[in-house]
């Protein structure tokens, strides 16, 4: 059988070697996150900048279209009131009589 004071006496021992495990492990990866902390506030950056551009070029382009549109409509406007127009009624110039003298 185990003595009590065996039990005892190894189980600190365990606690303080698990405990001194965790300690380093969280050190070390800690330590490498806030290493590597700065790609996240770049890449939070980016985004953002991505995000403004994107909203600039989409005005953008949807203000041209706006302008394209328009135009087109105008163009039309003109060329259903030119042809639309009925063609005025034109005689055909007469010939001239020449009459000979002489």
């Amino acid at each position: 059988m185990w003595k009590k004071d065996d039990v005892v006496g190894s189980q600190p021992t365990l606690t303080v070697s698990m405990y001194t495990e965790a300690m380093n492990k969280f050190t070390k990866s800690a330590t490498a996150f806030m290493e590597q902390v700065h790609l996240l506030t770049e890449a939070r950056d980016a985004y953002e900048e991505a995000m403004t551009a994107s909203t600039a070029l989409r005005n953008s382009l949807d203000a041209g279209d706006h302008t394209l549109r328009s135009l087109m409509t105008q163009l039309e406007q003109v060329v259903n009131t030119h042809f639309a127009e009925p063609v005025p009624d034109k005689k055909k110039p007469e010939a001239m009589k020449v009459e000979a003298t002489g």
